[in-house]
């Protein structure tokens, strides 16, 4: 079975800062992005797969923020 990727309507747009921070990362030689919240990767299923895909095709590692600081 092959599996089919689309990108979600709209993500690129709304992720564009999230897309360069990946990007910007990778080019510095970096391997670790920080999110502050979970819900900056996506507010949907649909979204959060697709974001999560952006950072393994980058070959980085993703950490959120502890909600306690």
């Amino acid at each position: 079975m092959i599996m089919t990727h689309k990108c979600p309507p709209g993500y690129e747009a709304k992720f564009a800062e999230f897309i360069r921070l990946c990007k910007e990362t990778r080019a510095k030689g970096m391997k670790d992005v920080i999110i502050a919240a979970p819900w900056a990767i996506g507010d949907s299923y649909e979204e959060i797969i697709e974001s999560l895909a952006r950072l393994a095709d980058a070959g980085l590692t993703l950490h959120i923020s502890s909600r306690n600081g």
